[in-house]
């Protein structure tokens, strides 16, 4: 994907590049073209790929050894409070952000990877639009009291991941809709659904929540 042109106002929507897996080719199209581009420590490695112009690094730098990147740097010891993540997504939000789309998201350490999908939903709750994609693997968090509308691809499998108990999950165009439903911490009920890609649903898919935190995960068409 060509370089997304940067706007000239307060930049409102950072992509934090992270170490994770990433599909290649990558399309991100889909996706509000970044106004500032972060690359936590490894995650600088995405940029080529992904034809992106880094604006700052940041990080330990402790496993992007040998990776060169025209950008500049921040620099953090080894022995620190917080992930390179953190740290990046602590530049977009002084930067004035508040849309953060992490890349690279998934498919790297769990315990990394945990804390970033956890992170992301703290960070809804402060207001922010969080958004987080490895190119096939995307997610968003839910939080009581919003609704969601995602345009996908018919067979799309589509997951609720209940991040605490939720009461009043509600979803349309699926396979298996839901209604107002209370669904326990734990609960692998919400797993694996799918687009309902019909003429009556089409490939609108409507999720919302009355009380509770959860993660929407979706996968491209083609990936179980």
């Amino acid at each position: 994907m060509p370089a997304s042109p940067k706007t000239a106002h307060h930049p409102s929507t950072a992509f934090i590049l992270v170490a994770g897996r990433l599909t290649v080719p990558t399309d991100l199209s889909w996706l509000p073209a970044p106004d500032l581009v972060i690359a936590a420590d490894g995650g600088a490695q995405q940029a080529a790929a992904l034809g992106l112009e880094v604006d700052r690094w940041v990080g330990d730098f402790d496993s992007s050894r040998g990776t060169e990147l025209d950008a500049p740097r921040e620099i953090h010891p080894t022995a620190k409070d917080q992930t390179d993540g953190e740290l990046a997504a602590e530049l977009a939000l002084a930067a004035g952000c508040t849309r953060l789309v992490f890349v690279g998201a998934f498919g790297g350490r769990f315990d990394h990877t945990a804390v970033l999908l956890l992170g992301a939903v703290s960070l809804a709750e402060r207001g922010l639009d969080l958004w987080l994609t490895s190119g096939d693997e995307h997610a968003r968090p839910l939080l009581g009291g919003q609704h969601l509308r995602l345009s996908l691809s018919a067979g799309t499998t589509l997951s609720v991941v209940a991040v605490s108990d939720l009461h009043g999950l509600t979803l349309r165009g699926v396979r298996w809709p839901l209604d107002r439903a209370d669904i326990p911490l734990g609960s692998g009920w919400t797993l694996s659904n799918e687009t309902a890609g019909n003429e009556t649903a089409g490939n609108a898919v409507e999720v919302s929540l009355e009380r509770g935190r959860a993660l929407l995960v979706w996968h491209s068409p083609g990936r179980k």
